[in-house]
C-alpha cells in the first residue's frame, strides 16, 4: 500500500515539477514572479482593438504613482499591463467585461541598462500559455509609439486618483 501511495504521490507531483516556465524576452527580461499580486495603476481601453487593460506596478512603482513622483519614473520600478479582449457581459448586456486574456505587458525602469529605449525595457508574453514574443525588436516597435509621449516619460499611463 505504502508503494502504491508513493507511486500516486510522484506521478501526480511529476506535472508540477516539470511545468515550463516562460522563456525570457530576447533582452533578458524575465516574467516578474507575483506580478499578479501587484496593485492597480490605472485601466484603459483601445477601442480600435477592443481590449480592456489593467495597469499594475511593483512596489516602487506603486509608491511613485501614489507620491506623484513618475516624471520620470525610478529606476527599479516595473509596469505590468494585462489585457482582455472585451466582451458584454450575459447577465448585464450594457456592461463591458473582459473576455480572453489577450498578453502582458511589462516596462522596466533602467536608465542604464536600457539607455537606448528611453531608459525602459520592453517585453511581453502572449496568451494564457504565457508564451514570449520574441521579437528582438520590440523596444524599437514600443517606441513607435510610446516616443510619443516622450515627456511623460514614455508612459502613456496616468496613475488614477484615489479619494
Amino acid at each position: 500500500m505504502k508503494k502504491i501511495v508513493l507511486f500516486l504521490a510522484a506521478t501526480l507531483a511529476t506535472p508540477l515539477l516539470h511545468a515550463e516556465e516562460p522563456k525570457p524576452a530576447p533582452n533578458g527580461i524575465t516574467l516578474p514572479e507575483g506580478y499578479k499580486n501587484w496593485r492597480l495603476i490605472a485601466v484603459s481601453q483601445r477601442t480600435e482593438n477592443q481590449t480592456q487593460r489593467a495597469i499594475l506596478g511593483n512596489d516602487l512603482a506603486i509608491e511613485a504613482a501614489r507620491a506623484g513622483k513618475t516624471h520620470p519614473w525610478p529606476n527599479g520600478a516595473i509596469l505590468a499591463k494585462l489585457s482582455w479582449k472585451q466582451k458584454n457581459s450575459d447577465k448585464f448586456p450594457t456592461a463591458v467585461i473582459p473576455g480572453e486574456f489577450v498578453q502582458a505587458d511589462f516596462m522596466v525602469k533602467d536608465d542604464k541598462k536600457f539607455a537606448a529605449s528611453g531608459g525602459w525595457g520592453y517585453a511581453r508574453w502572449l496568451g494564457m500559455e504565457q508564451k514570449v514574443y520574441d521579437k528582438p525588436d520590440i523596444a524599437q516597435e514600443c517606441l513607435g509609439c510610446h516616443g510619443s509621449v516622450k515627456d511623460q516619460d514614455y508612459v502613456f499611463t496616468a496613475p488614477v486618483k484615489l479619494p
